[in-house]
């Protein structure tokens, strides 16, 4: 069995879908068999100081030659110098959520930046893996990522008891941390256009990300009277319950690498209402949701009113959505991916090894 080093930046146990892929992933290559070891990194990335960038070269130089190290894109698109120093004598994977420019509230200077670090290291890497066919298209086109480097490895689901969507008023819920790509302003204002109609809406996202967009997002919500109609909740670590008392899914993000939300959502048969951004509707089948285009509040608002309003829609969605979930992958499909792709590179000798044999 395999020895695999997995490097991830800040508190892993972060409610976030990124760093629960790593937690699950880590969990299944353990009961496989393998040895995972955690190697945290600073919660400094992805914008590191000195001290971040001192601290990951140092862990990355007291690894074994040949040893299999994943790093998680949140740290390593701007690792892209200590990998390149690393990539002769260590086995690197890179594990691309989406790539980091692709976040919302950067500046055209820091797009070009994380664009150009982010493209050396993945050049550096022996291996890349991507959670989603579209991160891979975008990284075949945008930063010329060859297809034969890259393994899929889509985010599992847990099966979970179909949720029974019976709530009056509905029940809206948006899980997603509290940032300007997820587009909560727009789903707050699609909202106020359809005060007329019965709903509650149930946001669950950590609010510590971008305190000032959180406060913005609150003052919408209060500019617009809707404090008694829509709850922020903060992050919740298990939020199943969620789910399972909610009537419509809707996240309106502005790009996702994949989105597991949104095939949580499946898992519970919710009908989804989203933006037609990144990887959603590779997720999302259009029978089980309306996708409208993205940064479009007053289209995000028509499909809300059409499910809202509509009771037989929304159960036709409904039934589209336990349809899906019968074909999501399970978390032991994503390792077995991870697995093969480890066992792959454990058999090929890194290129310093084969240096020294040559001399």
């Amino acid at each position: 069995m395999a020895k695999i080093y997995f490097a991830i930046p800040g508190d892993i146990n972060t409610l976030t879908g990124g760093y629960a892929y790593d937690r699950r992933l880590i969990a299944e290559l353990r009961a496989l068999g393998h040895s995972v070891e955690h190697l945290q990194l600073s919660s400094r990335f992805p914008l590191p100081d000195t001290n971040a960038l001192a601290d990951a070269a140092a862990q990355l130089a007291a690894l074994p030659d040949q040893a299999l190290v994943m790093i998680d894109g949140l740290a390593y698109g701007v690792m892209e110098t200590i990998a390149e120093q690393h990539a002769a004598r260590l086995n690197i994977i890179a594990l691309c959520h989406h790539p980091l420019m692709l976040e919302s509230g950067l500046s055209s200077v820091q797009i070009q930046q994380l664009f150009l670090s982010e493209q050396r290291a993945l050049n550096a890497a022996k291996a890349v893996i991507v959670t989603s066919p579209m991160t891979g298209k975008i990284l075949a086109e945008k930063f010329a990522i060859p297809a034969a480097k890259m393994t899929i490895a889509l985010p599992g689901t847990d099966a979970q008891t179909f949720a029974p969507c019976i709530g009056n008023p509905p029940v809206l819920l948006c899980v997603a941390t509290l940032t300007r790509r997820k587009a909560h302003d727009v789903l707050i204002d699609a909202l106020a256009n359809v005060k007329q109609l019965a709903w509650t809406l149930r946001l669950v996202g950590g609010t510590e990300f971008d305190p000032e967009w959180t406060s913005l997002l609150k003052n919408k919500v209060a500019q617009y009277g809707l404090e008694q109609r829509i709850v922020f909740l903060g992050s919740i670590a298990e939020p199943s319950s969620e789910y399972a008392a909610a009537d419509v899914f809707v996240l309106p993000s502005l790009f996702e690498g994949y989105g597991m939300a949104f095939a949580e959502a499946l898992s519970f048969g919710l009908p989804i209402v989203a933006a037609r951004a990144g990887a959603v509707p590779d997720v999302v089948p259009d029978s089980a949701g309306i996708l409208v285009a993205p940064q479009d509040s007053s289209a995000l608002s028509a499909a809300l009113q059409e499910l809202l309003a509509d009771t037989a829609a929304r159960k036709k969605l409904q039934h589209g959505a336990q349809a899906a979930a019968r074909d999501l992958p399970s978390w032991k499909d994503t390792a077995a991916v991870v697995e093969q792709l480890s066992a792959q590179l454990s058999t090929q000798p890194s290129i310093q090894s084969m240096a020294g044999k040559s001399e």
